[in-house]
């Protein structure tokens, strides 16, 4: 079975026996209906109900709405036993959801094989092959399971192998869109240094005991017994509420200008070396202090930044390319996308018109990524 079948047909108009078409090649109907089996049964299985699933059947939802009533629990004491448009209600949510998620999977499929061979980008059988007996390996150890899962699913091996396609296909086209973007020259990593030369400078640091006290009375009396000659090690076990330095004789190293609160750090940064200050009133509580070292700031220089500026300028340059691309590649082929009534998504170019009712947009796939419906594993191994 074809993940696709694509048949050439005049006009702009949807074959009646298509869901979609895409420039001048339709999905037809009996494709989506393979897929909603896949997509509702593997979802049902992630609830842990095993078996083929039911599709709940638009317009009416006849048979989805029996099976509720029949399996509804029965409404606590005093609350209103559900009707039937709620239950109807139920019903169009469910196939909705089910329906924009299939129809994203294809849709988005297809934009990528058409972008593909506007651009050249081909993968071949057998390395597709070749993945897949990876990845099958990796999840099916043994034929057994695997037969069990194809069973229980309702995939058939070729949809494996066309998803594998897909994610390939989109892989090749991200590294076609990108081709080039891995050039930085050295004049556009000095500019780039020099206007941001605070973001390779590295701040003064001081080394610090503390005491920090709830009240002032308490800092008070700290200061007075270190002042005294009693060690900080001493009166911080005594005095001080601060767990992560009372145990260690209120010693902090390495700390950096703007890490402490606003009213000690002004304070630590302007005292002098070696010299008990304090207390200092803060929103934590009272401080009694001493710098014990001070490391002097100091600026990286341009070749040990060299490279990770060169890393961000790829990045950033990667980054923009591949947005524009998303922007274009989505609406040349949005504006290809044509969908049959009761099947349109926000992909398509004649889109539902929005109401309350209307089922979360599916949020269409590019080149970076490309996800199967409701499928639990990757975008290529099925999951157990």
């Amino acid at each position: 079975m074809l993940p696709l079948v694509l048949a050439a047909c005049g006009g702009d108009s949807v074959p009646g026996n298509a869901v979609v078409k895409i420039g001048s090649d339709p999905i037809k109907t009996s494709e989506f209906d393979h897929w909603l089996q896949v997509a509702a049964t593997t979802q049902q299985q992630q609830t842990g109900v095993t078996g083929k699933a039911t599709i709940p059947q638009p317009p009416d939802f006849t048979a989805c709405i029996a099976n509720k009533k029949k399996t509804a629990t029965k409404p606590a004491k005093g609350q209103p036993t559900p009707t039937d448009a709620t239950y109807k209600a139920q019903c169009q949510q469910e196939y909705g959801a089910l329906r924009d998620q299939v129809m994203q999977f294809l849709i988005s499929s297809a934009w990528i094989e058409g972008e593909s061979a506007d651009r050249g980008v081909k993968v071949a059988d057998n390395d597709v092959k070749k993945d897949f007996d990876k990845q099958r390996q990796q999840s099916f150890p043994k034929d057994n399971d695997y037969t069990a899962f194809l069973k229980s699913s309702g995939y058939v091996q070729e949809d494996l192998l066309y998803r594998i396609k897909i994610q390939d296909l989109s892989q090749k086209l991200r590294t076609k869109v990108l081709e080039g973007s891995d050039k930085v020259t050295d004049a556009q990593i000095t500019n780039y240094y020099n206007k941001n030369k605070i973001r390779f400078a590295v701040p003064e640091q001081r080394d610090l005991k503390i005491v920090l006290t709830k009240t002032e009375a308490q800092a008070k009396k700290a200061r007075a017994a270190i002042d005294s000659g009693q060690s900080f090690k001493t009166v911080a076990a005594k005095y001080s509420v601060d767990q992560a330095t009372k145990d260690n004789g209120g010693v902090l190293t390495g700390v950096p200008k703007g890490q402490q609160e606003k009213s000690l750090d002004a304070a630590t940064f302007k005292a002098p070396i070696n010299k008990v200050e304090g207390p200092v009133k803060t929103q934590f509580g009272y401080y009694v202090f001493e710098v014990t070292k001070i490391t002097p700031g100091k600026q990286q220089p341009l070749s040990t930044s060299k490279a990770s500026i060169k890393q961000l300028l790829v990045s950033q340059q990667q980054q923009t390319k591949l947005d524009t691309f998303v922007k274009d590649f989505q609406k040349k082929w949005k504006d290809k996308t044509k969908c049959q009534k009761g099947y349109q998504t926000t992909d398509c170019s004649n889109p539902p018109k929005a109401t309350p009712s209307t089922a979360a947009p599916a949020t269409t796939a590019t080149p970076q990524q490309n996800a199967p419906p409701a499928s639990g594993g990757t975008a290529t191994t099925p999951k157990k």
